[in-house]
């Protein structure tokens, strides 16, 4: 307790020195929803982790590629970490297009199907390096500017006029950085530096051509399944939340800045955060937003905390169980939402996402 005590103050000391693969049918917006004071988006390229990953990670380095994921979409395991659509997904949904393909499955798309954009995410990754050989952000970034410059699938700059870019980074970081055991008074100067990387990307993704970027503020890591089942799934870690919320505020004064110094509001902050919170909180108030019970607690979890959803022994015998139904969860498995919790999310986005792409 003392220890986080001590991370507690010494992260509220930096702020106060800082200065303050698959078709998704039935996703699809409809053109008449989307052109938003005459922009209409009509590419979507998504860079990250596992809340926006789609089908890129390898089977043989994800449960996400095992049953029960994916079992409300598309009915069988298919690389999201959900039992179905994902944060790509509700997104594309907003702007009016489909998904995009995962850089993985391009070959094996029509170029027609890829004009829709592509997803460079992988579950697992950061701004950094954490797990290794899964590319870090700046290594998908690499990835489309490859993409671009052989030319064979998008002419620049005018195929891009139209793009909306999604990063999104959950926090793979900072579990990274925690598991190297590397002491707290380290953690202050590590969040600067991923926030620092992170604005060089957007910096990179701009230059390249790309219209919008939506960047997610990470969402509340002390309300995740995976610390809160200290609690019975009861409370959040407010220790936690507050750490993150530093990490926001440096990400919010990166974007603002971005947006000040080219005159033009290309970057939008997608506040997860608070939309996360008020799902959790919603107790009917909000429309579109589906009221949770136990809003904490995980649809699949293992049997014990040495397993994790998806798990099966020798035998094949699982070793987790599964709520009765999904949809009925917000939190799928110890970090991540179900396609209804993502649904909720998007829907408390909705107002603020379109004021976001009226403005010029």
């Amino acid at each position: 307790m003392d220890s986080l005590i001590k991370l507690f103050v010494c992260f509220y000391v930096f702020l106060f020195t800082s200065l303050l693969f698959a078709e998704i049918n039935g996703v699809e917006g409809s053109d008449k929803n989307h052109r938003l004071y005459g922009f209409r988006p009509t590419k979507l390229f998504v860079f990250g982790d596992s809340y926006a990953d789609t089908g890129n990670i390898k089977k043989s380095l994800s449960s996400s590629w095992k049953f029960p994921y994916g079992i409300t979409f598309p009915g069988k395991p298919a690389g999201r970490f959900s039992d179905g659509r994902v944060a790509t997904d509700f997104l594309a949904k907003f702007v009016g297009i489909k998904s995009p393909i995962p850089y993985f499955w391009k070959n094996y798309a029509g170029k027609k199907r890829l004009q829709h954009g592509m997803n460079f995410a992988y579950g697992g990754t950061g701004v950094f390096n954490t797990q290794a050989p899964l590319p870090n952000m700046t290594t998908q970034i690499d990835f489309f500017q490859n993409i671009l410059t052989a030319g064979d699938i998008y002419n620049i700059p005018s195929n891009l006029i139209s793009s909306v870019a999604l990063v999104s980074v959950a926090g793979n970081d900072y579990s990274t950085f925690i598991s190297q055991n590397r002491p707290a008074s380290d953690f202050p100067a590590f969040i600067k530096q991923v926030v620092d990387q992170t604005e060089v990307n957007l910096r990179r993704l701009h230059a390249l051509g790309v219209e919008k970027v939506a960047v997610p503020l990470l969402q509340p890591l002390g309300c995740l399944p995976g610390i809160t089942f200290a609690s019975s799934f009861q409370r959040c870690n407010e220790t936690q939340n507050a750490l993150v919320r530093l990490h926001n505020s440096l990400l919010q004064q990166a974007v603002i800045k971005l947006n000040n110094e080219i005159k033009k509001s290309t970057f939008i902050i997608l506040d997860l955060y608070n939309a996360f919170l008020t799902v959790f909180n919603n107790k009917g108030a909000n429309p579109g937003s589906t009221t949770f019970q136990s809003p904490l607690k995980p649809c699949c979890v293992g049997v014990s905390s040495e397993y994790n959803c998806g798990s099966v022994d020798e035998k094949g015998v699982k070793k987790y169980m599964i709520c009765d139904d999904p949809k009925s969860a917000f939190f799928w498995d110890g970090s991540h939402p179900t396609e209804e919790g993502w649904r909720s999310v998007y829907s408390v986005l909705h107002q603020s996402l379109t004021a976001s792409f009226m403005k010029a």
